[in-house]
């Protein structure tokens, strides 16, 4: 009897209809292939800061590895040096105070925290809501999870912040949870004062619970702000904030999330039956790099604002305009009217310069008329992208004009 093509009969679970690959692990499995095939692309896309961690960060980590005792499982939350670390960051950086003990929960990555709050507030065939545009993954493990995904509106015209006239028209009564980002990736709108006091009213009235995933308030930002800030917000709001973007270390997988003690512990539930927690060396190292004084996140930014330039002129080359006032470690610009297709200018881009950049519209369709460039690439690469892409003509792409 032949088995070999017994396993045709097995079939995934119906939730993987509701979601794609993740256009990142797709699109850089074809780069790769390019690069195996010799074409040398230079990758603008994804958000992966190249510098390393403060030396001290490093120290800490080698040093903490080498105690034989400190390989075994670790606390479901977290060991208390980094709780504690978190905590006076938030105090010193952001003036908010929280108590270590109860209203942090470290995480494996902030992503990872998607997947724990959404189930722990929201059942199946229950709604949130989520930007457009915005981080795909919020979206796709909604929908994952069983959720309703119901888009609020970002658009230019109103600087990327949510419209609240249209959200009050808006029905709430199965809206459980509503995600924001900002400082805003993919758009760099910074966050402000009385955009979070709005949001704490809106969530408080609406008895619904809102989600800031905030990892790049020290990216080219004078003035990291916190939605925990504002009076109340703790009783109704959910913040992430990770070591990825602000530390330089996204390869590690640390994050964290802030609320009330209540939440933090609804999560916890989730949390502990999913992970068995983080390596010690490295809780110890996040905490050391927690300690950075004000000229290393400046050191960040002095590279990162060569890089913005260079990327501008990435941006004017292509005919693109964008704001002077974006934060974050992107560029987010909106193509020329006379382009047709921003997909088909990014591929292009691709495959006659062998640039990768990032076309607008995997963040939602507010976003189909943008792209957006990462500053996580050094200078000379990023000075060898723009001559490539300068000897590229761009007409064939133009609409017809009538």
């Amino acid at each position: 009897m032949k088995m070999e093509n017994q396993t045709c009969r097995i079939k995934p679970a119906d939730r993987l209809a509701s979601v794609s690959e993740y256009y990142f692990s797709k699109k850089l499995k074809e780069v790769a292939q390019m690069n195996a095939e010799g074409m040398d692309v230079i990758s603008l896309g994804i958000g992966s800061p190249d510098m390393p961690p403060s030396e001290k960060t490093i120290r800490t980590l080698c040093e903490a590895a080498c105690n034989p005792d400190g390989h075994g499982y670790m606390p479901y939350v977290g060991i208390p040096e980094l709780r504690r670390g978190f905590a006076d960051w938030y105090q010193k950086w952001y003036g908010v105070a929280l108590n270590p003990n109860t209203e942090i929960q470290p995480l494996i990555g902030s992503k990872e925290g998607i997947l724990h709050v959404t189930l722990a507030f929201v059942n199946p065939g229950e709604q949130v809501l989520v930007p457009n545009p915005g981080y795909p993954t919020y979206t796709s493990l909604s929908r994952i999870l069983g959720a309703e995904v119901v888009n609020y509106n970002l658009k230019e015209e109103n600087g990327w912040m949510p419209d609240f006239d249209e959200l009050e028209k808006m029905d709430m009564s199965r809206v459980k949870l509503m995600w924001t980002n900002y400082p805003n990736m993919p758009t760099g709108a910074n966050a402000t004062p009385e955009l979070y006091r709005k949001l704490v009213d809106f969530a408080r009235r609406k008895d619904i619970v809102i989600v800031n995933d905030n990892p790049y308030s020290f990216i080219l930002n004078e003035h990291p702000i916190s939605i925990l800030s504002i009076p109340g917000a703790k009783e109704c709001c959910i913040e992430f904030n990770s070591m990825s973007k602000s530390h330089n270390m996204p390869g590690w997988r640390i994050g964290m999330l802030a609320s009330n003690a209540e939440f933090v512990q609804w999560i916890l539930k989730v949390k502990s039956n999913i992970d068995s927690g983080m390596f010690r060396a490295m809780q110890l190292a996040a905490a050391t790099a927690l300690e950075a004084e004000a000229d290393w996140y400046e050191g960040n930014n002095h590279n990162y604002r060569g890089r913005r330039h260079l990327a501008g002129e990435i941006m004017k080359t292509l005919g693109c305009t964008y704001d002077e006032n974006q934060v974050g470690m992107f560029l987010w610009g909106k193509i020329p009217a006379s382009c047709k297709d921003v997909e088909e200018l990014t591929e292009k881009v691709l495959h006659e310069a062998r640039v990768f950049i990032t076309p607008g519209f995997i963040f939602g369709s507010n976003g189909a008329r943008y792209i957006r460039i990462s500053l996580c690439c050094k200078d000379n690469k990023l000075a060898e992208a723009l001559e490539r892409i300068k000897t590229v003509s761009y007409t064939h792409l133009r609409a017809h004009e009538t």
